[in-house]
C-alpha cells in the first residue's frame, strides 16, 4: 500500500475544471515531483491533499485513510505538512518561535516544543537564527525556515510548493540538500517545482499535469523524453 494515493480526483470551481480525474501515488520516503506549465492545476492539487480545498470528486488516501475533505488542521494531524511558494513566516517572531508554533500542534509542553524547534533549525542549517527575528533572514533562509516549521509537525509526507523558485544556483543546491536529508529520514516529499534542473536529479518519480489533466508519470528520464510533456512545455 502506498503512503499517499490520489484516486480520480477532480476539482471544479463553477464551470472551471482545475483538476480532472487525476491519479498518482507516493511511497514512504519517496521524492515525487509534480510539474507542468503555468495553470496546469498543480497548486490546486496540493490544496486538495492538504485540506485547503475539498475535491469535487475522487479520494485521497493517506496510509489507507481517506482524508479528502478534511480541514487543514486534521490533515496536519494525520501527517500532511506543506510549505507555500511565498514563505509565510511570522516576521516579528524569532526563527525558533516560528518553528515552535508548529511543534505545538502535537507537543503542548513549551520546553519540549522549543527543543523540537531547535532540532529542526539545526537540521535546516538555521540554528544561528534561533533568537533572531525571521525578518532578518533572506528569502532562501525563510523558505528553509518554512520547511523546518512544517517538519516540526512530524509529517509522514511534506508538500513543498516551488521551494527553489527565484533562488540562485548555490541556494538551489542548499534546497536540494535539505530535500535529500528529508528523504533520508523516511519522510515522503511531493514537490511542485518549475526549476526542473533542481527537481529532476533528485526525484524518484515525476507526475506531469497540463490543463488539470495528468499527461505523464514516470522516472525523470521517461518524462523528459515524453512527446506530450515536450509539447506542453514547448508547444508543437
Amino acid at each position: 500500500m502506498k503512503l499517499l494515493e490520489v484516486k480520480q480526483v477532480s476539482k471544479r470551481f463553477g464551470g472551471l475544471v482545475a483538476n480532472q480525474d487525476v491519479s498518482f501515488g507516493v511511497d514512504t520516503g519517496q521524492v515525487v515531483g509534480l510539474i507542468g506549465p503555468n495553470g496546469a492545476g498543480k497548486t490546486t492539487m496540493f490544496n486538495c491533499v492538504a485540506g485547503y480545498f475539498a475535491p469535487t470528486s475522487g479520494s485521497i488516501l493517506l496510509g489507507g485513510r481517506d482524508i479528502a475533505g478534511l480541514p487543514p488542521e486534521a490533515c496536519a494531524r494525520a501527517g500532511v505538512a506543506r510549505t507555500f511558494q511565498i514563505a509565510r513566516t511570522f516576521t516579528s517572531m524569532t526563527a525558533c518561535e516560528n518553528v515552535m508554533t508548529a511543534a505545538m500542534l502535537l507537543q503542548h509542553n513549551v520546553a519540549k516544543a522549543r527543543k523540537t524547534a531547535m532540532d529542526w533549525l539545526v537540521f535546516a542549517g538555521l540554528e544561528r537564527f534561533a533568537d533572531r527575528p525571521a525578518a532578518s533572514m533572506t528569502i532562501s533562509e525563510q523558505r528553509r525556515l518554512a520547511v523546518a516549521r512544517a517538519l516540526a509537525t512530524q509529517p509522514r509526507i511534506l508538500l513543498m510548493d516551488e521551494v527553489m523558485a527565484g533562488l540562485n544556483p548555490s541556494e538551489v543546491r542548499e534546497a536540494v540538500d535539505v530535500v535529500l536529508k528529508i528523504r533520508d529520514k523516511g519522510i515522503a516529499c511531493l514537490i511542485v517545482e518549475h526549476v526542473l534542473e533542481g527537481i529532476m536529479p533528485i526525484a524518484d518519480k515525476i507526475v506531469v499535469l497540463d490543463r488539470g489533466v495528468k499527461i505523464a508519470e514516470g522516472t525523470p528520464q521517461q518524462v523528459s523524453n515524453d512527446a506530450a510533456v515536450i509539447t506542453a512545455y514547448l508547444g508543437d
